[in-house]
């Protein structure tokens, strides 16, 4: 505080010398200098997060002018928190081209036009390899100043940034500062991500289960669950800006290059990861020091790529990686055994992604101090009885193995095992009798309910900390409905959504709805799925309010049900899709709840799809449906052969789709004039304007309506008036053979930058005049 202090002084005071050594004297005079000015003050990579010390600094601030601003750089979220920041913002990287100038600014000084044309190639992969970091694009053009030999680009372009002289370069003195300021825990669990490959996007969870297999969450710090711990550390590694969310999918991370450069340099010794396919050449690298391993899955990886590997007597983890799971991957047999026979100290195995792996040998029973076994997008069949003796594992994965059978038999046994993730393990018959010792388990994808009463539902009872996402298969193997009740569903107050499956049609009609009417979930779930369920109705509580925060609710091939549930009256349900009801032909009043005032109020997206009976929408109220889902965004009508309705144009709605409706007509003529409806069945309007209530559509698709004949009505064919959604950006046409010219409305659609026109055989005429002008495709 005193340092900034008094900077700031100087800054403010040039004309006055200052060798005051007294905190409080500094601030006096920094408040005299200020009183009354409005002034700007930039705080440039500031790092401290201490309160009291920010509350000090600040104190002659408050004698400035009404407007005086304070700007903050930083590369920690929580400086920002603890300066009560009135608004951020986050700095992305920069594109190519914009490091391509910074480059070409500070190591030619030109503009790149100006530059000469054999240095144009190379200087654009410079600038890629920048990654849109600023700092590297200034340090390389500060190394290449006043040089326009073509070999002394292609020399940068050919150097690792982190083997220059830090004399030269700032970048790896710079980096450094944001691990030196973390946690010493903090900094052992990044160090781990040096055996990630660059630009290898991974999950929370993925990265959690890791640090915890390895005892870096163990509970010493907090007392608190090792999952708990780790969701903390992820984010306070992203809030530093050492973690990114991925551009591609924001559930993911991704490190820059240069942090996972700096995660390699902070891993030392005990870290290495191997990219290269001849490992050979790597021998030399090792020192008996190494304890985490993780190299590139080549297509074929045999003894002579790992045997190395095997001279490392204290190895903790073996963890083979790729950049996607696209290709096949295989791994010698005897490469396996070599691995399980000399590395008994392991902690993470991962086998992930090796399609040739169909069984284990039980040697894997070896492995005593595993705590994580990967065997997802393997294909394997059968667990062996061996891993039951793995007593320390708390983690097993097995996603996308779809030719699993069976569990071992005593899984049971692993009493410390806390996930088992095991989503789609299509080919799963039971789980084992005992699952239910598993008391510790948090995670479980899927439980599939055998045919024997060992491995029914009961077992769920005792799994009270499950959380996340659960799917139950099989309901048809139910033999009890007090089974059912045992599940104890209701009291697992962790679980976000609950999948609830038959996968064979049962003519138990009433005993199957008895099933369902005892799995209520906890009213904290998120997302529920009931799919292949026979019963005819659905059970009292599915339209519950006290689900409070159910948002997401799916009722898939449950054809015996002739009515659908009172779903109207879920407060903050956003997304309603229904399909393969075949046995429903109206949807009445009970859909919206009778006695609910405002259906649907959070109504965001809704669908029905392939509902071959369904005749009749039934209004809510007063008025033409849907009028009152003023939310919705959404609506899609899917293969409803026998629904006969008129479809309000609805304020919020921005995306809508009709595909194989033959009976679906519009109430506005300006949208479209009718889908599939019967001869003369048009609907018109007398308004030359466009509703203000369809304004905000922007997405329109129609599929399959051979009696389209036009967008717009007869009269207003030839105006250029905005009948259409003149937000409208998408629109699609598809088997619209009746469709024989697009109207000129067309050329008002400024927004329109995608369209598609399928199948429309009997379209002639486009407008006269031209296509709309910002139409991309």
């Amino acid at each position: 505080v005193f340092r900034i202090s008094k900077s700031i002084l100087n800054s403010v005071a040039k004309d006055q010398s200052n060798n005051d050594d007294d905190l409080n004297s500094l601030q006096v005079k920094l408040k005299e200098r200020l009183s009354g000015k409005k002034f700007l003050l930039v705080l440039d990579d500031l790092w401290n997060e201490n309160y009291n010390s920010w509350c000090t600094l600040s104190c002659p601030f408050g004698a400035g002018a009404s407007g005086s601003k304070i700007v903050v750089t930083h590369r920690n979220q929580d400086v920002a928190a603890t300066m009560r920041a009135v608004s951020g913002k986050t700095l992305k990287e920069l594109s190519d081209d914009d490091c391509l100038r910074v480059l070409i600014q500070h190591s030619l000084g030109a503009r790149y036009f100006n530059i000469p044309q054999s240095l144009k190639e190379v200087a654009e992969k410079i600038a890629k390899k920048c990654k849109g970091l600023p700092l590297a694009a200034k340090t390389l053009g500060g190394l290449l100043s006043g040089k326009d030999d073509l070999n002394d680009w292609e020399f940068v372009l050919n150097t690792n940034i982190w083997d220059l002289r830090e004399d030269k370069c700032d970048i790896l003195p710079t980096l450094r500062v944001s691990y030196h300021f973390l946690p010493p825990q903090l900094k052992r669990c990044f160090a781990y991500c040096s055996l990630f490959p660059k630009d290898y996007e991974f999950e929370e969870e993925e990265i959690i289960l890791l640090w915890t297999a390895e005892g870096f969450l163990d509970q010493e710090y907090s007392g608190r669950k090792m999952e708990d711990l780790g969701r903390e550390f992820v984010q306070e590694l992203h809030s530093r800006s050492l973690f990114q969310l991925s551009s591609k999918d924001t559930s993911r991370f991704v490190m820059h290059d240069l942090i996972n450069d700096l995660a390699r340099w902070a891993a030392g010794e005990q870290y290495f990861r191997m990219e290269d396919t001849l490992a050979g050449e790597n021998r030399q690298k090792f020192s008996q020091s190494l304890r985490h391993f993780s190299y590139i899955r080549g297509q074929y990886d045999g003894d002579t790529r790992l045997e190395f590997i095997c001279d490392v007597q204290h190895l903790r983890t073996f963890l083979p990686m790729k950049l996607s799971d696209f290709g096949d991957n295989y791994l010698a047999w005897s490469a396996l055994q070599m691995l399980l026979n000399h590395l008994p100290r392991l902690r993470v195995f991962s086998l992930r992604g090796y399609c040739n792996i169909f069984n284990l040998p039980n040697e894997i029973g070896n492995l005593k101090h595993l705590r994580c076994l990967n065997l997802s997008r393997t294909r394997i069949q059968i667990l062996p009885e061996s891993i039951n003796s793995l007593y320390n594992l708390h983690t097993i994965l097995l996603e996308d193995c779809w030719k699993l059978k069976k569990l071992c038999k005593d899984m049971g046994n692993l009493t410390k095992l806390r996930h088992l993730k095991n989503s789609n393990v299509h080919s799963l018959e039971e789980m084992p009798k005992g699952f239910g010792k598993l008391t510790s388990l948090l995670t479980l994808g899927r439980f599939v309910v055998g045919k024997d009463s060992g491995s029914g539902l009961r077992q769920l009872k005792s799994l009270a900390h499950l959380q996340g996402r659960l799917k139950i298969s099989k309901l048809e193997n139910v033999k009890d409905v007090g089974d059912a009740s045992e599940a104890q569903l209701n009291n697992k107050v962790n679980l976000e959504a609950l999948i609830l499956e038959w996968s064979a049609r049962s003519e138990r009609c009433e005993f199957e709805t008895q099933v369902l009417s005892m799995l209520k979930p906890h009213r904290d779930v998120q997302e529920l799925t009931i799919t292949g369920y026979s019963g005819t109705k659905f059970p009292i509580w599915l339209g519950d309010s006290s689900f409070s925060k159910l948002v997401q609710l799916k009722l898939e091939g449950c054809g015996k049900c002739t009515s659908l549930p009172s779903v109207g009256q879920l407060p903050f349900l956003k997304e309603l899709l229904i399909s393969g009801m075949d046995g429903v032909k109206i949807v009445g009043l009970e859909f919206y709840g009778n006695i609910c005032s405002v259906p649907f109020p959070s109504l965001e997206a809704l669908s029905f799809s392939d509902m071959t009976e369904w005749e009749e929408w039934i209004p809510c109220g007063a008025g033409t449906l849907p009028r009152r889902l003023l939310l919705l965004e959404t609506l899609d009508i899917t293969s409803c052969d026998q629904l006969l309705v008129t479809i309000q144009c609805l304020p919020a709605l921005s995306e809508l789709q009709i595909d194989g409706c033959k009976r679906v007509v519009f109430s506005s003529p300006h949208l479209v004039h009718a889908v599939n409806v019967r001869e003369q069945a048009y609907f018109w309007r007398s308004e030359t304007r466009l509703p203000q209530d369809i304004r905000s559509l922007n997405r329109l698709q129609i599929s399959r309506c051979p009696q389209l004949l036009s967008l717009v009505t007869e009269e207003e064919h030839d105006q250029q008036q905005p009948e259409l959604p003149c937000r409208l950006q998408f629109l699609e046409l598809r088997n619209c053979e009746g469709l024989t010219r697009l109207p000129q409305a067309l050329l008002t659609l400024s927004s329109l930058t995608e369209m598609r026109i399928y199948g429309c055989t009997s379209l002639v005429s486009f407008p006269e005049v031209a296509l709309p002008s910002q139409l991309r495709t």
